[in-house]
């Protein structure tokens, strides 16, 4: 198996006459007219222009095409990415970009706007005085307060010494900042020791490049400061690319395959086994996970457990047992295929079903907000409730309608790339883990 053609999210490969072979059958713009279905489609699209009654925006129509085409499917990670969002995903994949070194998160409940989630010493946005908390709302002319935060990104990062005007609010006030965007260097890994000279690793993507020399980095480290106890955190880490995650998982084993595909009509096939190295990490081990833990993350946790190397904490996985093949469009865009199934050491496939850790343990991290909605008063009326003997307080709208969500806590964050910061109190899986490693 050609372990170059495969990514659990990321990657980029030409269309070739090999992939088309590989189907029942293929299409050319020759043959796709030679159907009913092929010459319906010619004929909507031509109608579209000749009929309809507003301006047609060619290039949105086709791909709109692209995207019901996959949609049909209904397979969600069987997809196509337009061009803009395309070139910002392989920037991520890249693991650098020109940018002003934040990190953002949505700042309106309905998931659009943006603010910034975390500030990196000695990037543009440090250097400029922006702080944690200040919401996106203009970058040069254009306003941002409503936009996706995808388009915020876009806007946000450019070529390396290149200025930005961003406008901010800091508790409801304005102020605006010229940034001279710098190369930002996206860290995967986040690490410190605990109490007790327990390690901890927190692994946040395998959607970077970079993420597996970064690891390998960090768990020199930890036998470096003479750590025979470790903590591998998988928890919220939602894949990426599948090379990335079997390094991670080699980085524990001596031997035995890691994981293995199934494609189409094919029994599964060894993708890869374990090297035993002098750099391996042989001390106890304990790794973390969520309901966030998906693709690349479960790959490593189920070779670990089935290889009984770890034990495993936390809450079921997500139960992406699937791998894509990532295809490059002429266009710019990418399309990612569905084409293999992922199979555990053991022989488990885990889609949909995800990997049951060993010990069982509640994210407590994050509790959910106080929220509630209603209807049915005036307009502008004001609507309060009391909790824990405090009064909250919601404006209804012109439909009488109000909503409210209280604040989401936010994930504490050091300012220096790399360093962890956690709180073992308010942590009960973090909590667990080291529980069960004395």
């Amino acid at each position: 198996m050609n372990r170059n053609r495969i990514a659990l999210v990321a990657g980029t490969l030409a269309v070739t006459a090999a992939v088309a072979a590989a189907q029942m059958s293929g299409y050319t713009t020759q043959t796709l007219a030679s159907t009913p279905e092929g010459k319906s489609l010619v004929q909507v699209l031509n109608d579209l222009n000749r009929y309809y009654l507003y301006p047609v925006d060619q290039e949105k129509v086709l791909r709109g095409a692209i995207t019901g085409a996959l949609a049909s499917l209904e397979d969600e990670f069987t997809y196509y990415t337009e061009p803009e969002d395309n070139a910002v995903s392989q920037q991520d994949l890249s693991g650098s970009f020109g940018g002003i070194g934040v990190t953002l998160l949505s700042a309106n409940s309905d998931g659009t706007g943006g603010k910034v989630d975390n500030v990196y010493k000695d990037n543009p946005a440090f250097k400029g005085g922006v702080q944690i908390g200040d919401v996106f709302l203009k970058i040069g002319d254009k306003d941002v307060s409503t936009a996706k935060l995808t388009d915020i990104v876009k806007l946000v990062r450019g070529p390396v010494g290149s200025e930005v005007d961003v406008t901010f609010a800091r508790a409801g006030k304005p102020y605006t900042v010229k940034l001279t965007r710098q190369k930002v260097t996206i860290i995967s890994v986040e690490k410190t020791v605990l109490p007790g000279n327990v390690g901890y690793v927190a692994l946040n993507t395998f959607y970077n490049e970079q993420a597996s020399a970064q690891f390998r980095a960090a768990i020199a480290d930890m036998k470096k400061r003479g750590v025979q106890k470790l903590i591998l955190d998988l928890r919220d880490n939602g894949g990426g690319l599948l090379t990335a995650g079997v390094d991670v998982a080699d980085q524990f084993l001596q031997s035995g395959p890691i994981v293995s595909l199934r494609e189409r009509d094919a029994q599964p096939e060894v993708y890869g086994s374990a090297r035993k190295q002098a750099s391996d990490y042989t001390g106890k081990l304990v790794v973390l996970v969520n309901k966030n833990s998906a693709s690349a993350s479960e790959v490593v946790g189920g070779a670990l457990q089935d290889s009984k190397r770890a034990t495993i904490i936390g809450e079921q996985t997500f139960g992406k047992g699937v791998a894509q093949i990532p295809i490059t469009l002429p266009d710019g865009g990418k399309v990612a295929i569905v084409n293999s199934a992922w199979v555990t050491p053991a022989g488990r496939e885990i889609q949909k079903k995800g990997i049951t850790p060993d010990i069982i343990v509640k994210d407590t991290r994050f509790p959910v907000p106080l929220n509630f909605s209603g209807s049915g008063v005036a307009p502008g009326t004001t609507v309060t409730l009391t909790v824990g003997g405090q009064p909250v307080k919601v404006t209804a709208d012109k439909d009488g309608k109000f909503t409210y969500v209280g604040e989401i806590k936010r994930r504490d964050r050091s300012a220096v790339q790399g360093e962890a910061v956690v709180d073992v109190e308010q942590d009960a899986i973090l909590k667990k883990a080291l529980e069960t490693l004395k």
